[in-house]
């Protein structure tokens, strides 16, 4: 018996999530199809199969991590070539028999927003905005429950507004819906909705701020790192996933541009 990690890549469009659920189709229930159809596993509670980034329904990823037990080797593409189009396990490495995914040493999470809004928000304003959120402080009200241990520290964030806007976001560990109210906060502050000042009060947890999340298609886990853990990537994986990526571009393309057809042809009419 071994115990492997597993680095996932995944399109969240489909999905309820990564955790599994009874009634609705998520990343780890698809994962766990597979590996029962190939026979790479049987029994959960022999499986053991644990999480390292627990993403809502929409969201994506290209680094999230699960860690499987099995008595046979694992071959990427043999379980790649049975998963959904929209799911592709990327690297693999042997992992210790304690291994816990949720026990990492950083998770790198990006949010895109608009490309409209860059010509919207006051940068200067938005750009002070990491210093304040980088370090330790209380989280409490950018998460939808009320956890035990509210404290995170954020390791850094570094904002783009180059050829297209978003923010990356460093750290240990993240509350449930924390990196979307925090991004709401960035948005509100970039739009003159909020001064900095109420960004500090924020992190009093006698103050009950609601905070409404920004969606979740625009955020992407795009890394989980662990200390003395190498995974080995595989380059086919790679590219069938980027392959896969490329065809739904076109196939979005292909919408838009008909949708602005129908447009078209609506207004000749009227």
């Amino acid at each position: 018996m071994r115990n492997t990690a597993l680095k996932i890549a995944y399109i969240g469009d489909e999905f309820y999530g990564l955790q599994r659920q009874p009634d609705n189709p998520t990343i780890e229930g698809e994962l766990i199809r597979v590996l029962k159809k190939l026979k790479i596993i049987d029994k959960m509670e022999i499986a053991r199969i644990r999480l390292g980034g627990r993403t809502d329904r929409g969201v994506h990823s290209l680094g999230n991590v699960i860690s499987v037990f099995t008595e046979w080797d694992i071959h990427i593409n043999q379980i790649n070539h049975q998963l959904h189009d929209d799911i592709v396990i990327i690297a693999k490495a042997p992992v210790r028999f304690a291994f816990k995914p949720r026990y990492a040493q950083q998770r790198h999470y990006r949010y895109y927003f608009p490309k409209n809004t860059l010509n919207r928000i006051n940068l200067n304003s938005i750009n002070q905005l990491p210093s304040i959120f980088e370090g330790t402080h209380d989280f409490t009200n950018f998460t939808k429950k009320n956890p035990k241990t509210p404290v995170r520290t954020i390791d850094k964030i570094v904002i783009n507004t180059e050829n297209s806007f978003y923010v990356d976001i460093y750290g240990e560990s993240f509350l449930w819906n924390m990196v979307r109210k925090m991004m709401r906060v960035f948005l509100d502050v970039g739009l003159n909705n909020m001064d900095l000042k109420e960004v500090k009060s924020l992190f009093n947890p006698e103050i009950s701020y609601n905070i409404k999340p920004l969606p979740p298609e625009s955020l992407i886990l795009m890394d989980i790192k662990y200390d003395k853990i190498k995974f080995q990537y595989d380059d086919y994986a790679l590219e069938m996933f980027k392959r896969r990526l490329s065809e739904r571009v076109m196939n979005y393309e292909n919408k838009i541009n008909m949708t602005k057809n129908i447009v078209g042809a609506f207004d000749k009419i009227i």
